[in-house]
């Protein structure tokens, strides 16, 4: 899969953990609205999206000796989970959400 798009890390760097995870968030619920449709392209571009800015963060938490980093990691590894999978429960999609949502609506709090 190829990407249209590069992200910058210096300015995704300055984004607080629950920005970044409510950014996150809206490749998480785009490639789940597009899972099992024909035109696979758009989930796998967004599931690719979502694994580049999972990636990004994850470095960037390293790189700051962030605890964070394994709640990114483990976050990844569910979505993942269900990304690839033929069919996921809607039961477990909407555990995801709702974590994902906590971040979103932080996000909005913090500004």
């Amino acid at each position: 899969m190829s990407t249209a798009y590069e992200i910058d890390e210096s300015r995704w760097a300055k984004l607080d953990i629950f920005n970044q995870m409510g950014n996150i968030y809206s490749e998480v619920g785009r490639s789940f609205k597009t899972q099992g449709q024909e035109n696979s392209k758009d989930h796998e571009e967004a599931v690719s999206r979502a694994i580049d800015l999972f990636d990004v963060t994850v470095r960037i938490l390293i790189a700051k000796k962030s605890p964070e980093a394994k709640e990114v990691l483990r976050a990844k590894e569910q979505f993942l989970d269900l990304a690839v999978s033929d069919k996921p429960t809607p039961e477990s999609i909407q555990s995801l959400d709702r974590y994902f949502m906590q971040f979103a609506v932080a996000a909005r709090l913090n500004r």
